[in-house]
């Protein structure tokens, strides 16, 4: 199953999987906003989670254009894969409790501060567009 539009190369699926923190850029009303997350990288379409209280929750609602970067400097080279694309919530059902199961497998953070529906929703990034660098 592919959910995303855009292609990756093996070089970029291998250095996404063996990373797990991105930057989310939003926008609303010409004002943009980045914050670091944890994120899953899944049949081309990353995952996220986030809270209501947040910034970047109410700036997909109001605004559902995104941008992400996964990136890793060093002295010995610079790598990155850069996206942007659409936001979409998910809030609850068969597909919350799926991404849940994954979020709780992959990350200690989840396991030491469990949620439930209702409390953070997880958001999906579909790439209409991206760029890479550094990967061979």
């Amino acid at each position: 199953m592919v959910l995303g539009k855009i292609a990756f190369s093996k070089a970029e699926k291998e250095f996404l999987s063996r990373n797990e923190a991105c930057r989310v850029a939003t926008c609303h009303d010409d004002v943009p906003h980045v914050v670091p997350v944890s994120y899953v990288f899944e049949n081309n379409v990353f995952i996220f989670a986030t809270d209501y209280e947040t910034k970047k929750y109410e700036n997909i609602r109001k605004n559902n254009r995104i941008a992400l970067a996964v990136d890793v400097y060093s002295s010995v080279g610079n790598k990155a894969v850069c996206v942007q694309g659409t936001a979409e919530l998910i809030e609850k059902g068969d597909e919350f409790a799926r991404l849940y199961k994954i979020f709780h497998k992959c990350f200690e953070w989840v396991r030491e501060d469990p949620w439930k529906e209702g409390d953070a929703p997880f958001v999906r990034v579909t790439p209409t567009h991206k760029t890479s660098w550094g990967l061979k």
